[in-house]
Order: structure tokens, then sequence, then C-alpha cells
């Protein structure tokens, strides 16, 4: 079916005569075949996002529908791979269209030549239904792709095709109980905007281990979790995100550039192919898809970015991996939401973004979570959502932050004035929260016992024992305070410098496991415990502050990982000794 142009307003183009046309149907625009999507109808005349540079265009050109919404090609291949915001290779487009994107290429999202080997796990006679796995393909060397029976589709297996075989060739027929045939390829086709399903979900109950320290012992995410990562210009948003692709305990990593930067994005891909994935020493991109969509590509394929990135990790969730979604950033996919409104004409809400903003944010984070996989085998997936805010001066009093914090359990507020200090990552732990503290208790508690959440609130009330006693000492200078609050502003610094702040270019310090993180914020409050005990026997706090373990401690975060625990007993004893002895100077004088 097909239609006319009426008029051309950047991405938006309205045209008639599409009455059968449906919302959300992918369209083909002119005479190059631009590729769009209708937002609304009225009547027979269809408002139309085109994803590509519509230059050139105007009335009188021709529209036609394919009948079909916005969909992504889910099957081999798209790990160790790079897309746009639409679901085209960038490798082969540049392969065949030179440094520029030339108008109207349409290149398949998977690998039309490239052979699998399909390994069968499903018996010809054997009854399957959605989600059941009727075969394996080792897509890289660190995922085992499960080919998986079409949502919709049940019945008896005829037939499968083991070897090696490229994606569009039929690797099982399946009959149903009306008698139809179904051919099965190792392709399956997801509308981008329409949720994955599962045959239930439940509470995220086990922590994503980052490696970070902020991260899990102070502001911890759930595995199927969401979280946001506000921060200004320059404040580490990104790296923070690199930090969490590479070091997370998670399966696979989606990681969306959603409007960002070019050079931010170039980085992305020139590291992300050179980094080492720690668990096996293979290329991190052999378990990860990156989506690039910069702020110099078409604002509409922004906005169709997020939707690609979280059904693909749904796809992988469905074989009963954790995922990892990575968006940087969510508000400059509202950005794109606010242009195509103002286009639409819409009413605006605040600071001119649409009055749906919420709702659309909320679209995308719902889609995270724990399940129970469709099919046989008690499969169980997860979907984490990680979104970058980036708010024009780092205000998040903006709509988008706010809505985001409405939204997400967890919240990792960067701090310029941190970035700035050189303290990395720079999340501030006065202003950061996580709300899956007491659903993740049980998990920390039978894995380390009770010391552990006892250990990370008394750090956090030094903490915030510090900010009160901050405001004090610039009024009135560090010499007012007495011994006992000295310390206190002592020990949290050792907290902030010894224990938070972490340098990613260490191989030491870069990662740490629950295990050393325990042990080190454990050094860190034995310390002030200690040095409470020699304050009251009448201890000199220079002399407490001067002992030769106190600087050992700012080192023992660089202790090699195979071996910290023995060098955190030396320095554990030498500590408890040197401060007896100060205890005992003061009781003699």
């Amino acid at each position: 079916m097909s239609g006319i142009i009426t008029k051309v307003s950047g991405p938006l183009v309205m045209a008639e005569g599409l009455a059968d046309a449906n919302v959300s149907d992918v369209v083909r625009v002119g005479a190059q075949r631009l590729i769009g999507e209708i937002l609304n109808m009225t009547g027979d005349t269809a408002s139309i996002q085109v994803y590509e540079e519509t230059a050139g265009l105007g009335p009188g050109a021709n529209v036609e529908t394919t009948g079909m919404p916005m969909s992504v090609e889910l099957g081999p291949g798209m790990l160790d791979n790079i897309y746009d915001g639409i679901q085209r290779p960038l490798p082969e487009m540049r392969a065949l269209t030179g440094d520029s994107i030339t108008r109207g290429t349409d290149v398949p999202a998977l690998n039309r030549e490239k052979k699998w080997y399909f390994n069968p796990v499903a018996e010809p006679g054997a009854h399957v239904t959605a989600g059941d796995v009727l075969g394996t393909v080792q897509e890289t060397s660190a995922i085992l792709h499960k080919i998986m029976v079409p949502v919709g589709i049940e019945g008896e297996v005829l037939s499968v095709e083991t070897g090696e075989h490229v994606v569009t060739d039929v690797i099982a027929v399946v009959r149903d109980k009306k008698g139809a045939e179904h051919k099965l390829t190792m392709i399956q086709r997801w509308p981008v905007r329409i949720a994955r399903p599962y045959l239930r979900k439940y509470v995220p109950s086990r922590p994503m281990n980052s490696g970070q320290r902020i991260i899990d012992t102070m502001f911890p995410i759930a595995k199927g979790g969401t979280a946001a990562v506000p921060g200004p210009f320059g404040s580490g948003k990104t790296v923070v995100q690199h930090q969490l692709a590479k070091w997370s305990d998670v399966d696979i990593v989606i990681y969306i550039g959603c409007g960002e930067r070019g050079n931010e994005m170039t980085d992305v891909l020139m590291e992300f192919p050179e980094l080492k994935d720690p668990r096996n020493g293979e290329p991190l991109m052999k378990r990860t898809v990156l989506i690039a969509n910069t702020s110099d590509m078409p604002v509409a394929a922004r906005e169709a970015s997020i939707y690609t990135g979280i059904t693909i990790a749904e796809y992988f969730r469905d074989m009963g991996y954790d995922v990892a979604v990575l968006a940087d950033s969510t508000s400059r996919w509202a950005e794109a939401l606010r242009e195509m409104s103002g286009r639409l004409e819409e009413m605006p809400g605040e600071e001119g973004y649409p009055a749906y903003l919420a709702s659309r944010l909320a679209q995308f984070y719902e889609r995270a979570g724990v399940v129970e996989c469709l099919g046989a085998g008690d499969r169980q997936g997860s979907v984490t959502a990680i979104g970058a805010v980036s708010p024009p001066g780092g205000d998040i009093s903006e709509p988008v932050a706010q809505a985001t914090m409405r939204i997400v359990k967890v919240f990792w507020a960067l701090d310029s004035s941190l970035a700035y200090a050189r303290h990395f990552p720079a999340i501030n732990w006065l202003t950061s929260y996580s709300l899956y503290m007491e659903t993740l208790r049980p998990w920390y508690t039978q894995q380390f016992g009770e010391a552990y959440m006892q250990n990370r609130e008394r750090a956090m009330h030094i903490l915030q024992e510090e900010s009160e006693l901050q405001e004090i000492v610039r009024l009135v200078g560090q010499d007012a305070l007495s011994p006992a609050d000295r310390l206190t502003m002592e020990t949290a610094k050792m907290i902030r410098e010894d224990f938070l702040q972490q340098n990613a270019f260490v191989d030491e310090d870069a990662y740490s496991s629950y295990a050393k993180q325990f042990r080190l914020l454990d050094l860190v409050l034995r310390y002030d415990v200690l040095c409470r005990d020699a304050l009251h026997k009448g201890a000199d706090t220079e002399k407490l502050f001067a002992v030769s373990a106190r600087e050992k401690i700012g080192r023992a975060k660089m202790a090699d990982p195979k071996n910290f625990e023995g060098e955190y007993d030396a320095i554990e004893a030498l500590m408890k000794r040197e401060i007896e002895e100060a205890a005992a100077g003061g009781e003699e004088a």
C-alpha cells in the first residue's frame, strides 16, 4: 500500500492515502526508500518519523508501508558487532558505502553468508512450546547461543537439521495442532516497542558485582535492577559505564551510545575491542553488543536505539543469561522525544518535553528484571538497566533526572567537585542511594555474616558525621574540635581516600572482590575502634594519626588480590601493637 507525501519537517513526514496502515508500521519513504515509522494516524493521513536524513525529500514523493512494526532481527551474529539505532551493522555498511553512511542503504542486521554450526538439542517427535531450545550455536568463545522456538509456535518437531548453516536456512520443522507446518530458521523478528514475554517475574535478590567499592558496598544494584548515573559534563559517567561493562559479573553487555558526542562514542568503539574479559582473557567484545547512535546521526533513530538495545537484551535473557544494558544517555534520548513531539505540534510539558516523558522512561526501565524464561528447563535470566543522565549544568531538578529518580531504585549521583579533585569514581556518598539494601541484606549476611552490613552502616554514619563537622571546621577551624571529633574526621578521610577512591588504571585497584572490600573497610573501621579506646586512655591524637600502620592502610587497596588476606592480617597486627603503645604512653603521662 502506498501514499503521497504532503509535508516534510525535518525527520517528520506527513503522508496521505494510507488509510489501511497502522500506527508503528515501518514505511519506505521517497525514491531512496528511506526507513520510517508511523507515529500516529488521522484518517488516511500518517505522521511518519524518518530514521535517516530527509534533505531533498518533498511533497509528492511516494510512501510505501511494509505492514510490519519496527522490529529487530535476533539470532547468531549479534555479539561482537556494532549497530546503529535501527540495527544496521555499521562495519558492513562501512565496507559497502565508505566512511559516510549513504541514505537508503539497506543491509540485513544478521550476516546472511556466515555459516554457523547448529547442534540440535530437540529430537524429531518431541513436543515443543515457545521458548524451548531447539539447538545451540557457539556464537563466540564466551557465549553459547541457544536457538529457541519463536513465540506463538507450539507443536511436534518433524525434523531437525544438524551441521553448518547460514541464519536463513531451515533448521527445524514444527507441526502445530491444526496440522500447519512451520519452517524455523535461526532468525527471530521481534517488535522493539513490545516487551518479550516470560513465565513470571521475581524480586531481585542477588547483587551485581561491579568490583567498584562505592557501588558494591555502599550503593549496590541487584541483578535485574534499575539504576541511574546522573552527572554534569566531565564527571565520569562514561568511565563508570566502561567499568561496569568490563567488570560486572553478567554474561552479556549491551552498550547503547544514544545521542552522545561522536568523540565519546569513538573512544568506546576503539577501547572496547581492545579490552580483555577478566573472566577468560578473550576480547570483551565477544560478549558485547554496541549500538552507536551519536548526536550527529538522525535524531529519530536515537529514540529507537533504546528500544533496540533492550529488545536484544531480553532475547539473551530468554536464554537464561544475565544481561546488563548500559544506556548513555537517556537525556539525549529524551531530547529526541522532545524534538519529535514539537514537530508533531503536541502540547509541551515542563521545559518543552512531552507530557508522556515519564511514562516512556518507565516503559524502558520496567523491561528490566529477573524472570523465569518461557519453555522447559527452569531457566532464569535477568536484565539490569543502567542509564546515564546528562542534566544541563548538572542540575538534577530538571525533568529527565526527576522522572528517572521516581522510577529507578539506585541513584549514583556523580559530583563535579569530586571529579575536579581527581576522586574517582566521583559518586557522591551523601546524595546517592540504593533501595535494594533490604532485599540484598540476606545475601550479604549469608556470604559474609552480619558484619558486612554493620560495617557499611558504620561507614555511612561516619561520612555523614564528617559532613556536619566540616560546617564547624569552616567556621572556627579544626583546632576547636574535640579529640573524638578529630578522629571522626580522620577516619572519614581514610574511608574516602583509602576505600571509596579507586584507580581504574591500576590492575590491583581497578577491581575489588567482595572479600577484599569487606576486609579493607573492616581494617579502616578497626583503626577507628582501637584509636577511640586509646583516646579514653589518654593517648595523643597526633601520635595515633602518625602510626606507621596508618600509611600501610592507605596502600592496602593496592594489595595483590591473590594474597591480600595475609597482608591485611600483618597490617592489623602492626596497627594494634602501635596503637596499644600509644595508649600506654598516654596512661603513663
